[in-house]
């Protein structure tokens, strides 16, 4: 084990700097003791070096015959004071050997929580969300993945394999895909080539579009219209990552948004998404779904879908810009049946965009815009029929049959939909961030329900107020 050398300099700088006492891990006491360490042992060096010069310049005096006196305390330090210096290389020498040993080693636990105050015009509410059951309403953009509270757990082991688990309770993708699940993500990452090729498995969330499903990945409260609508939740499956430069490649074969197929539903799905770096401000990607996938309007089995997006940024400066562009399809889907029964085909194209600018260091503005051709055969996006409080459909009053099944209005033609949102974000601190947004929906038909009224409208207002604290 490596001893130090104290010197009468050692001890004035451990005195001078101040000691770990009150780091918060031993992986912190540890790098501080480190620093130390390696100050003093600089230090030394160069004292070492200067009394060297000294000799060579000073001519040696006589040396008197004389018993050899007993061995000073190194450079002018008392016994006690050489010892408890020694004592501390000790301790440092401890904490490395249990730090490489600990079960900690490689962990890294983050969590946040984003209550919310959302206030929806036409739903004639206003209030906070926060850990609110998904399965009590439907998914909507006004109760889309905000009011959360999340604890991310990721452990890496010898040999690169990477475990995550990630909590979310009632608000994750868990809740939807797997009544109750509180798991939002559970999946193992196993290299098989070095870190550049990894086989991945377990629940993956969507990785479609720009935006990210964490508030404290987001700009504004609420999400945009195509990843509300038109987005898968998750996979449960096996997949295959690439590294190759500047690109990024992975693609996973499961279940789409279930974590377990029921009956007369077989065949699973190809997902796969892209990432090329351009440069260190900007980027490009793109993602896809082709498969078979529940069908909401067929009662049961699956039908063809079929999803593929483009999605980009750029970040400079004060300046961030993002966009989207979607397309999907997915067979006997359409809300609008043909004239002799017979069901049709659901399409859809999207488009977002995202401006932001930081008006102060702390404080940003944001703009997002988002658009859905949804007119083709009345209607109809990924998972949703006809729905008055998203303003899906052809508009006008939804009924229900005698077994509690949706009855859409007629008509041949569906709602395009659009929304402009405008807010920002203020950074308080290092772990705590405060969102506003105002929200405007629109669509080209009478699909937003005024539930104080029963009237419907073509337009409906939103405003949203949060706070995500997240370490």
């Amino acid at each position: 084990m490596k001893r130090w050398q104290p010197t009468l300099l050692t001890l004035a700088i451990a005195a001078a700097l101040p000691m770990p006492a009150a780091a918060g891990t031993n992986e912190e006491l540890l790098k501080e003791l480190r620093a130390l360490r390696d100050r003093v042992t600089q230090l030394e060096e160069k004292l070492k070096a200067v009394d060297k010069a000294k000799a060579v310049a000073t001519p040696p005096a006589p040396v008197a015959v004389a018993p050899p006196p007993p061995p000073p305390a190194p450079a002018g330090m008392t016994p006690d004071q050489a010892r408890e210096l020694s004592r501390l290389a000790v301790k440092v020498d401890s904490l490395e050997e249990a730090q490489e040993s600990s079960f900690a080693k490689g962990m890294t636990i983050n969590g946040s929580i984003d209550p919310t105050f959302i206030y929806n015009r036409a739903q004639n509410r206003a209030g906070f969300q926060f850990l609110n059951q998904v399965q009590v309403g439907p998914y909507a953009y006004d109760n889309s993945f905000f009011g959360t509270a999340t604890l991310d757990i990721q452990k890496e082991l010898e040999g690169g394999t990477q475990f995550r688990l990630t909590i979310m309770p009632e608000r994750g993708v868990g809740s939807q895909i797997n009544f109750a699940s509180i798991v939002h993500e559970a999946s193992v990452s196993i290299p098989l080539a070095g870190d550049e090729t990894r086989l991945f498995a377990g629940q993956i969330p969507d990785w479609s579009g720009y935006e990210l499903l964490p508030s404290k990945d987001n700009k504004l409260v609420s999400h945009n219209l195509l990843f509300d609508l038109i987005t898968p939740l998750a996979y449960t499956g096996v997949g295959l990552e690439l590294t190759r430069g500047d690109w990024v490649l992975k693609g996973i074969v499961g279940n789409f948004n279930s974590t377990k197929r029921e009956p007369n539903e077989k065949s699973p799905v190809f997902a796969y998404r892209g990432d090329y770096s351009i440069n260190e401000y900007s980027g490009i990607g793109f993602s896809g779904v082709h498969g078979k996938a529940a069908n909401l309007v067929q009662a049961t089995g699956d039908t063809g879908l079929h999803l593929f997006e483009v999605d980009g940024y750029y970040m400079r400066g004060d300046w961030t810009a993002q966009g989207q562009i979607s397309y999907g399809q997915q067979s006997k889907a359409a809300i609008a049946t043909k004239a002799d029964g017979s069901l049709q085909t659901a399409r859809w194209v999207g488009a977002s965009a995202l401006a932001a600018y930081k008006i102060t260091p702390r404080l940003e503005g944001v703009v997002r815009t988002d658009y859905i051709y949804n007119r083709k055969n009345g209607g109809g996006l990924l998972g949703f029929t006809c729905d008055s409080l998203n303003g899906i459909g052809a508009g006008g009053f939804i009924d229900t049959d005698v077994d509690g099944n949706t009855i859409c209005p007629s008509g041949s033609h569906g709602a395009n939909r659009y929304a402009l949102s405008v807010g920002g974000n203020y950074q308080f601190n290092q772990y705590t961030i405060f969102k506003l947004e105002y929200r405007f929906d629109g669509a080209t038909k009478r699909v937003f329900e005024y539930v104080d009224n029963g009237s419907f409208k073509k337009t409906n207002h939103l405003f949203g107020a949060q706070m995500v604290v997240s370490f």
